[in-house]
């Protein structure tokens, strides 16, 4: 769904070995939308003193010291749900009804927040939009 390209920004060949692998990448034959959509990430910026990516959407981060990986979280999560046609929801449900099982069944449940004072859960889904279509049709309210 996604090609995410890690180059070290140090490395002194670093702008070579983006133009071998993306010359592999287009040998392969793979969709236009895969190579058009691909993350880049410039590793190692720690070793730069002051480093802004020069490439357009290019994301800087330091895997050894954590700086940008949640902004390089987001961009994988963003561009995977745009690929699958899926898209992350908070529904309110009742704890009594079938909906957390039927939630479990169809969609991907990341996070569920009980409210014990009324018997009623927020959900936190990954969902398709057909399987959205279906929950709605199934509990209405």
């Amino acid at each position: 769904d996604l090609i995410v390209h890690v180059r070290d920004i140090t490395h002194p060949e670093t702008i070579l070995q983006k133009a071998t692998v993306l010359s592999v990448l287009k040998n392969l034959n793979l969709p236009s939308h895969l190579l058009d959509s691909m993350v880049e990430v410039h590793n190692k910026v720690d070793l730069i003193e002051r480093y802004k990516p020069t490439e357009e959407n290019a994301l800087a981060i330091s895997a050894l010291h954590g700086h940008g990986l949640e902004k390089l979280k987001e961009e994988i999560e963003k561009k995977i749900l745009t690929a699958t046609g899926k898209k992350i929801l908070t529904v309110n449900i009742n704890l009594e009804g079938p909906q957390l099982s039927w939630l479990y069944k169809e969609a991907t449940v990341q996070e569920v927040e009980v409210m014990p004072e009324d018997g009623t859960a927020r959900v936190k889904v990954i969902i398709g939009n057909s399987a959205f279509g279906r929950y709605k049709n199934l509990f209405p309210n």
